[in-house]
Order: C-alpha cells, then structure tokens, then sequence
C-alpha cells in the first residue's frame, strides 16, 4: 500500500500527523481555556492522521481496512468540523485542521481522505500481497 503514489500517501499523512499533533499539543498546553473544542478536535485529527499513515505503512489486509475505516471517520470529520465552521463560526474561537474543509492547509485536509480512499480501494483491486497474519 505504500509503494509507488502510496508512498506519497504516507508522507502527506505523517506530515499532517506531525503538523496537527505539535500544533495541537501546543496549543492545549498553553491556550486550552481559549478555544477547547477546536484544539482537541485538532488533536483527534491527528490521532487519526497517525493511525491511518501507521496503517499504511504497516500494510497488509487488516491493516488496509483499518485504514480504510480511518479514512471514512476523517472524511466525515472534515465535512461535519467544515460545515460547522461555516454555520456557527462562534463555535470555533481558534481554527482547526478541518475548519472550513481544510481551507487554511489548502483543502489538503479534505482531499486526503478521498484520496486515500481511492488508493486503498485501488490497492484492493490489485490484490497485493497481505502481511503475514492478515
């Protein structure tokens, strides 16, 4: 799963992971009273970027369909925190990873996870090898 535009896959999804988890952790442990919603919505984004670029790595069946749930979950993570943003903007005092789709990460945030669904689904298709166990 992570060969060939895989591997492009796994890079996005750890630099997110490192992006939103440092972003986050920085922002719970110094600013949390300001916008506490946003922030530990920003810190799910990146336990689920990290699950997903792990998944990926790893390879194999089960791991394919972990990820593949994974993305799913971030997908509808994207579009739920995004029309929020929009709707109620004073929910969100600070911005997330997934406010307004992504728009302050260049809609990165929502492309991913279709890509990625698309690259899984594909990897499936192509009936790759499983690691062993799977």
């Amino acid at each position: 799963m992570g060969k060939g535009p895989g591997t492009l896959l796994v890079t996005l999804y750890g630099i997110f992971t490192v992006g939103a988890a440092s972003r986050s952790a920085v922002q719970l442990a110094t600013r949390f009273d300001e916008a506490p919603l946003a922030y530990l919505l920003s810190a799910a984004a990146a336990l689920v970027y990290a699950f997903i670029t792990l998944s990926l790595v790893r390879g194999g069946e089960r791991a394919r369909r972990a990820a593949l749930g994974c993305c799913c979950v971030e997908l509808l993570g994207v579009l739920t925190v995004g029309t929020w943003t929009l709707v109620e903007p004073s929910a969100f005092p600070d911005a997330t990873v997934w406010s307004d789709y992504g728009m302050g990460y260049l809609f990165i945030p929502v492309i991913l996870p279709v890509t990625g669904l698309l690259w899984l689904r594909r990897s499936r298709s192509h009936g790759g090898p499983a690691a062993v166990g799977d």
